[in-house]
């Protein structure tokens, strides 16, 4: 179990510290108790949020966490199991997973702090760079369009599945409540600022 970490390792004015500060304030306001808590992520830059939250974490291999969340569920329905992901991971190279979980429903909350681009290796597009955005990997620009994630959750049937703006914090507050209360597959895509998202 996790406590005490304060040494958080994201740049200054990272969106993820609004994901994780209203994650927090979410957990007080349900009053759950953090031993009946497992946040889960992966690598990158939002691999870090199992560290920051009192509670149980686990930091996993790259791009297999909501497969490691899922896991958890089955082995202790009476968790509140929370997955962690970014957008390169979630919507790329782990789509899949994704797309499988939302479809079985499993009763987990799968935030993706979406930065519009892969931060961690500094400025690489993702699915939902903006198209013609210039990046390390697309130096003149993105061609294809940016993915739609709520859209392509509510393909699956995934019937909690909400984009929201970090920058927005009464809609942060609101949603990560009812992500966490939501019985069912619940998703989250929160739109990040980012010190190497040269667009936003």
């Amino acid at each position: 179990m996790r406590n005490g970490l304060k040494d958080i390792q994201w740049c200054p004015g990272c969106g993820q510290y609004t994901v994780l500060a209203w994650l927090k304030q979410a957990i007080k306001e349900l009053k759950l108790n953090t031993k009946d808590i497992v946040v889960v992520s992966g690598i990158g830059c939002s691999g870090k949020f199992s560290q920051y939250v009192n509670s149980y974490g686990a930091e996993t291999l790259h791009w297999r966490w909501l497969a490691f969340a899922s896991w958890v569920k089955l082995a202790n329905p009476n968790l509140t199991v929370i997955s962690i992901g970014g957008d390169w991971d979630t919507y790329w190279i782990w789509l899949n997973h994704f797309l499988q979980t939302a479809k079985r429903n499993t009763d987990i909350l799968h935030i993706v702090v979406d930065n519009e681009n892969y931060a961690l290796t500094t400025w690489q597009a993702s699915p939902t760079t903006p198209q013609w955005a210039k990046t390390k990997s697309t130096p003149k620009g993105k061609t294809s369009s940016a993915l739609e994630p709520v859209k392509l959750a509510e393909a699956v049937w995934c019937k909690f599945s909400k984009d929201i703006n970090a920058k927005d914090i009464k809609e942060v507050q609101k949603n990560v409540i009812k992500g966490i209360t939501h019985k069912w597959f619940a998703h989250l895509n929160i739109k990040a600022n980012c010190v190497w998202n040269k667009w936003s």
